[in-house]
């Protein structure tokens, strides 16, 4: 009878410990911080409507959660923007404003301390694995790869320069290892196969993970004419897999209003540019196709990553998020195929998110910016944000409270030359494929009541649009503003607020970039353009500092940018100095 009730009592106690460890999981299972899966193209449009291509990414990620439909880069240009991206800091506060040294790429990232500073090092002290494949930064070569290794990631297999672009002839680096070419393999079918390693490796632990997939599409293709210090880069339309070569035959850029039009539009450079003829336009809608099946594959790869995550158990507890690092314009105001602009073809990038109680088929009309996507993640991921962060969180719908602070503005910003693409580009300075002078300071307002553009180029030429009238941006209303009204006042008293608004954004830092307006009125009495239309303040908004520049520059030389408010000191020293 003693050893009955023993083996009662026994299987009682294994029971309860076996209830014990299943609620113990069940809560560490609520508890757990959420997953994150960024994928990250390059290049990609979101005005010539690309992601439309993609089914997908469409029925998988964006009608599965929500699409913020005014999501805007500050720095439409890959490697500033990117460093924008993981930093959360405006290009003018990383002083990483190029593409390649001195000014830009990934050496300059290092210099300004950012390797040791910046997103995924961060997501790593608060107990996140971390992974990357693809592209980085440019100048992230296979003679930069090491001196030093990317901090920051459990798991890494970087794409490298000067192969980075080259659509058949990849070379990737993985974690400390040396290079390794791909040759004859197609870049993105490379690239899924190493997301998917990426991801296992992530799901194998208890730890939340944080992968980021960049691929190249739908970058141009970028090969060498040879090898050596003489080898120069031929930059041509992107290049699909064999499988979707044929897709498509009869599309072709979307033949807006400011696509070629017959009357110049634009300021500084953009006003020289003379009308495409019929070969020119043929070219750019191949090149059109050409991008859209080159994401072809990418949109495979968001499927196949997908599927692995839903045959996991953390599926439920993973935010997917699709994004660009910029715009792209095919003909839009005479431009040849390229980006580098301030307009919406370069400056709007989709912006898709699903997740943890994030509900289907939801459209948010906010404007968000790249620079709030880290204080986003920071947010979801339960971290205190940081304050030098210059953006402020998504709205995205979840169990914290929100810290997220509504702004209608976006500061956009470039510094240098612009760069034409692909054939019958060389129509820049000395028959090449640059023109020099494309140094801008631009603020982009939205709200209910109006939708603006505000720009000033370095040679001091100025762009104002109505966008809610004029989406296209082809009537350059600045040289009207004495004759036009806009929101019950002449266009001259907005115009007064706007430039004095971008005064603030073009060196603003940390807070002063998410709440402007009170720079410019401390007591916060005005939060907003409509706010600040306030008759009473034409006087100080009239008198106030305008902006301009003194010099044209290709990079960030704060001598030069005219005017400055706001500048604060770090280490002691003032802002030049540091920069």
């Amino acid at each position: 009878m003693m050893f009955v009730l023993a083996l009662v009592a026994l299987f009682v106690g294994c029971q309860a410990l076996a209830m014990q460890h299943l609620l113990l999981a069940e809560v560490e299972t609520r508890v757990r911080k959420p997953n994150f899966l960024f994928i990250f193209t390059d290049d990609q449009d979101l005005q010539m409507n690309s992601p439309a291509y993609m089914p997908q990414t469409q029925s998988r990620i964006k009608d599965e959660g929500i699409e913020f439909a005014n999501h805007f880069v500050t720095t439409s240009l890959c490697c500033p923007s990117r460093v924008s991206l993981w930093t959360g800091r405006q290009a003018h506060n990383t002083n990483v404003t190029d593409v390649s040294p001195p000014y830009g790429g990934y050496p300059k990232f290092v210099s300004q301390g950012f390797n040791d500073n910046f997103l995924p090092v961060w997501l790593q002290s608060a107990g996140y694995n971390t992974f990357y494949t693809g592209k980085l930064f440019n100048a992230h070569s296979v003679f930069t790869y090491n001196a030093p290794f990317v901090n920051g990631f459990n798991g890494s297999d970087f794409l490298l320069d000067p192969f980075t672009y080259s659509y058949w002839n990849s070379t990737y680096q993985r974690n400390h290892e040396a290079p390794r070419s791909y040759q004859g393999q197609y870049t993105t079918d490379v690239m899924k196969e190493k997301a998917l390693g990426l991801l296992d490796d992530a799901l194998a632990s208890d730890s939340p993970f944080f992968v980021t997939v960049a691929p190249i599409a739908p970058h141009s293709n970028i090969d060498l004419d040879g090898v050596g210090d003489g080898a120069s880069p031929q930059m041509t339309e992107p290049l699909p897999a064999p499988r979707h070569a044929d897709l498509f035959p009869d599309v072709k850029v979307p033949r807006t209003p400011n696509f070629n039009p017959l009357v110049k539009s634009g300021a500084s450079w953009v006003q020289t540019l003379e009308l495409q003829n019929q070969t020119v336009i043929d070219y750019q809608d191949h090149v059109y196709r050409q991008r859209l099946r080159a994401l072809q594959a990418v949109d495979e790869m968001v499927d196949a990553l997908i599927t692995r995550l839903e045959d996991s158990d953390q599926f439920d507890n993973t935010y997917i998020i699709y994004s660009a690092d910029n715009g792209y314009h095919l003909g839009q105001h005479r431009l040849p195929p390229g980006k580098t602009t301030g307009y919406e073809e370069d400056i709007r990038v989709p912006f898709y998110i699903r997740g943890p109680g994030i509900p289907k088929g939801q459209k948010v009309d906010r404007v968000t910016t790249h620079i709030d996507i880290a204080p986003t993640l920071f947010e979801l991921a339960q971290i205190p944000l940081r304050k030098d962060f210059d953006g402020t969180p998504m709205p995205v719908p979840s169990d914290q409270e929100t810290k997220s602070i509504l702004h209608e503005h976006v500061t956009v910003e470039f510094w240098g030359h612009t760069l034409f693409e692909g054939k019958y580009s060389n129509i820049g300075f000395e028959g090449t494929s640059k023109i020099p002078n494309n140094t801008y300071k631009s603020a982009r307002i939205l709200s209910k009541e109006y939708n603006l553009y505000y720009s000033v180029w370095c040679g001091n030429d100025h762009e104002f649009y109505d966008l809610s009238t004029d989406p296209y941006q082809m009537d350059n209303l600045y040289a009207k503003r004495d004759s036009v009204m806009m929101l019950g006042r002449s266009l001259q008293y907005v115009i007064d607020r706007v430039d004095a608004l971008l005064l603030v954004l073009k060196s603003c830092q940390g807070n002063t970039c998410i709440e402007p307006w009170k720079v410019l009125h401390p007591d916060g009495s005005v939060a907003s353009l409509k706010e600040a239309l306030d008759p009473q303040f034409d006087v100080f908004y009239t008198i106030q500092t305008k902006v301009e520049f003194t010099a044209c520059e290709a990079g960030y030389i704060i001598a030069s940018e005219g005017p400055q408010v706001g500048l604060e000191y770090r280490d002691g020293l003032s802002w030049d100095a540091w920069t």
